[in-house]
């Protein structure tokens, strides 16, 4: 049985979700969202999110996390402010030692879902049926969840590639 977690990166919000797995069985630690939106400073979010994931990282102990890699949006700002929390993410769990796993949203929608194309309410939907008792309050926690059941999934391969010659 391993412990994972999987963060769904964001300025404002930071979804993160524990889980256990155990071969094809799922097991719902915790979930949450992490929320810098009434910290005006850049600095003193990324400060924030650092802090909090180092107590997430302290307190539920995971052995390996998985990041969700970000989409390029319109917006220049609005995609570089979300890279720094993406930045702030992938630092968190490499700092504790651990593995970190990326993966994009649309192999995440098509591990938990079936279909790359699912949208929040559907990814919400399977993420409950998977976990059951999984009570996410935002769609960020759900997401976090959905990218650690990913990884979940794809751990045998990432194993397979790193097994010495």
């Amino acid at each position: 049985m391993i412990r994972l977690l999987g963060i769904d990166p964001g300025l404002r919000f930071t979804g993160w979700g524990v889980i256990e797995s155990d071969g094809h069985r799922l097991r719902h630690i915790a979930d949450g969202v992490i929320s810098t939106a009434d910290i005006a400073d850049v600095p003193l979010r990324l400060k924030a999110l650092d802090d909090e994931l180092a107590a997430i990282l302290r307190d539920f102990a995971p052995a390996e996390a998985a990041v969700e890699e970000t989409y390029v949006n319109r917006n220049a700002t609005a995609t570089l402010k979300l890279g720094y929390a993406r930045g702030v993410a992938l630092l968190a769990p490499a700092r504790a030692g651990i593995p970190v796993f990326e993966y994009g949203a649309k192999t995440v929608k098509l591990s938990v879902v079936g279909t790359g194309n699912a949208d929040k309410t559907q990814v919400g939907l399977m993420v409950r049926r998977l976990l059951p008792g999984a009570v996410q309050k935002r769609a960020d926690a759900a997401d976090a969840l959905a990218v650690a059941i990913c990884h979940a999934h794809h751990r045998a391969h990432h194993a397979l590639w790193r097994q010495p010659a």
